[in-house]
């Protein structure tokens, strides 16, 4: 019974067992097949539904998610509006990234943003066509707007609010960085002014002596090729070193003395030797390949920057160091000179005294006849200035020459002009140490000298005179100040008491033309007729004269135009009435610890002469061929008389040469004392 129960159990089980496997078979068909199908269809169907219907449905629904009202309302009390706008339109460029808006592109998918369309849409299209979308636009017609609203985009506002920030951001950036610039360009050009007023502008026209003077200045051009490769090398060979490229530092210093032994020392391209070009291209070849292995524009800038400052370094050093030289050779005397006046002295006092008179002694004291006053210790340079005169003047016989030299030079000064009389004109030789009327007890320059002071700033032996400390007052300590041929011109009208006018001239200077016009000039009652030398605001009295001590300032005008001595026309008359010498004492004085001005005669004059000066025309004295390199030749040509102040003196070496023909040819260089002193051309 058991069994038989058993096996009708089997029996059914069997054949439920086979209905049930085909029920299973059925349910996995329809969840595999029918369901996906059934899902997308639904799918379809809402998008077609939401495509077709309302665009701005997907827009909304996500402007009522929950979490974003919550953010938003959480944002809004932080934030204004327009501030808010802005993040949004921010937040709309740069949303999550959308593989479906790269399908529609074409474009890679890092590239694109979830939401774009709903962002194009709203944002970018234009009004006109979200109105008509409004209307019930057709769908051929929206796809042709949408195409035409991705190809051109409108910017909102927010768009245009944002991009005035980061537009004004950068305007304040660029003019931050440009404020920099400015105040380090500022501050280059205040330290160079200051640098260029320690340096004497009387010395700047000095450097003329090692260039050479050509019309046409950028003839030049190979040899300047070839230092501006060198410079390049030497900022490569500090970058390659810096970088450890041992090998092409190498190569680049071989280049740079290669380059250095072909330019040698040639100033202008026809000294060039051949096998410049071949260096010139080997370096350029050798530079092409430093800067594709090194070129960095900060480390390239930083260099030149570095190189820039160290050449100012020289400049600066050479500058003071010529300030120094040519002072220190202005206080010198050629050999040739010295050698010149030991022979004419030695054969003057040879000489018997009856041969030691000049001729026409009358006319010394003639009023009516046309004096000059020159007062020297340089034979040859007093010889030029006399000789030029009698060579330009119409009537040579009525020109008298008053010489004054020192003890020193007083017999060849004599021995010359008796060897060389000026033709029919008068010439008169003195001592000014046979003055006995000029004392300490007279003269207050004199007493001033006989001072431990002033003994001790000119003589006391540990003197600096160093380039670092020495120069700035080595020109103030020339032994010109301390000879009173220098301030002779202050005591003019006790030299030569029967004169009325008289003509003051210097000693380095050089007549081109009649100067007897001079003395039919109206001084209009003025003591003093000079060439003004002020330009603007150069050489006025403040250039001169200590305007921070009381007795300047309340006396003088600080803009006052200063005047040149050299070539002076002094009525004598008025000097006396106006007692010129009295003034003069009076102020010096004054400044016996040289507290109203330095050393000299021309700030002294300046005073002396205060308001007692008559202008003459420039074309009568033309200044400058001792320190100027670049006075217009027409005017020197035009000029009655050619002035070589400052310390290139035309009998120096350091003599600019383009000058230098206007002085040497009024010397007699076949004379036998000159060829004996070797003073050639």
């Amino acid at each position: 019974m058991v069994s038989y129960k058993r096996g009708n159990s089997v029996r059914r089980n069997g054949g439920g067992g086979r209905s049930g496997s085909w029920v299973s078979v059925l349910l996995v068909l329809v969840v595999l097949v029918l369901l996906p199908v059934g899902f997308f269809f639904g799918v379809g169907m809402y998008s077609n539904k939401v495509d077709g219907n309302d665009m701005s449905t997907s827009i909304s629904k996500q402007d009522v998610d929950w979490r974003a009202k919550l953010a938003f309302q959480h944002v809004r009390s932080l934030f204004s509006k327009k501030v808010i706008d802005i993040i949004k339109a921010n937040t709309e460029d740069l949303g999550p990234l959308s593989l479906d808006s790269f399908r529609k592109s074409n474009l890679s998918a890092s590239w694109k943003f979830s939401g774009q369309e709903n962002v194009i849409d709203n944002i970018s299209r234009p009004a006109e066509i979200v109105e008509t979308n409004k209307k019930g636009t057709t769908p051929g017609k929206q796809e042709k707007i949408l195409d035409a609203g991705h190809s051109q985009s409108v910017d909102t506002p927010e768009k245009l609010a944002r991009r005035q920030l980061r537009d004004k951001r950068r305007e304040i950036r660029a003019a931050e960085l440009v404020k920099k610039d400015d105040d380090v360009i500022i501050k280059l050009e205040n330290a160079a002014i200051q640098r260029s007023k320690s340096v004497d502008s009387a010395v700047l026209g000095k450097y003329s002596i090692w260039r050479k003077e050509n019309d046409n200045e950028n003839t030049d051009t190979t040899i300047r090729l070839v230092r501006d490769q060198m410079i390049m090398a030497r900022v490569y060979h500090s970058i390659a070193t810096m970088k450890n490229n041992t090998r092409l530092a190498r190569e680049l210093q071989n280049q740079i003395k290669e380059s250095r032994r072909a330019l040698g020392d040639a100033t202008a391209d026809a000294d060039l030797s051949r096998s410049v070009a071949e260096r010139i291209k080997a370096m350029g070849q050798l530079l092409s390949k430093a800067k594709e292995q090194l070129y960095d524009c900060k480390l390239v800038t930083g260099k030149l920057r570095a190189m820039l400052q160290s050449a100012d370094e020289q400049v600066r050093s050479l500058k003071k160091q010529s300030t120094f030289l040519s002072q220190l050779a202005a206080k010198t005397i050629p050999n040739g000179i010295h050698c010149l006046s030991m022979r004419l002295t030695i054969d003057y006092y040879l000489l018997p005294p009856e041969k030691r008179k000049f001729p026409n002694s009358e006319n010394l004291e003639n009023p009516s006849l046309y004096h000059y006053a020159l007062f020297s210790d340089n034979v040859l340079a007093a010889s030029v200035v006399v000789n030029s005169t009698i060579m330009n003047a119409k009537e040579p016989e009525k020109h008298v020459f008053h010489l004054v030299s020192d003890k020193l030079n007083f017999g060849a000064m004599n021995m010359w002009f008796l060897l060389n009389p000026p033709g029919k004109a008068t010439i008169h030789v003195e001592n000014v140490d046979e003055f006995k009327w000029l004392n300490s007890s007279y003269c207050p320059v004199l007493r001033q000298l006989e001072s431990a002071a002033m003994k001790e700033y000119y003589f006391k032996s540990d003197h600096q005179t160093t380039l670092s400390a020495g120069a700035a007052n080595l020109k103030y300590r020339n032994p010109k100040y301390l000879s009173m041929l220098n301030h002779l011109r202050f005591y003019l009208p006790q030299v030569y008491p029967k004169l009325n006018k008289i003509l003051f001239l210097d000693d380095d200077i050089v007549v081109q033309k009649d100067l007897t016009g001079l003395w039919r000039v109206d001084l209009n009652g003025k003591v003093n007729g000079a060439v003004e030398t002020c330009g603007e605001s150069f050489h006025r009295f403040d250039k001169y004269l200590n305007f921070s001590n009381p007795h300047i300032a309340r006396n003088f005008d600080p803009n006052a135009c200063g005047w040149a001595y050299g070539m002076n026309m002094f009525d004598l008359v008025e000097w006396k009435k106006k007692d010129i010498t009295g003034i003069y004492h009076r102020w010096q004085n004054m400044n016996e610890d040289r507290v109203l001005w330095k050393l000299g005669t021309l700030p002294p004059g300046l005073m002396t002469f205060y308001g007692l000066t008559h202008p003459l025309e420039k074309s009568w004295h033309v200044l400058g061929l001792g320190y100027n390199p670049s006075i217009d030749k027409n005017d020197i040509e035009k000029a009655a008389v050619v002035h070589y102040n400052g310390n290139m003196k035309p009998w120096l070496e350091l003599a600019m040469t383009k000058y230098r023909p206007y002085w040497v040819k009024y010397i007699k260089f076949d004379h036998p004392y000159i060829w004996g002193c070797k003073l050639g051309a």
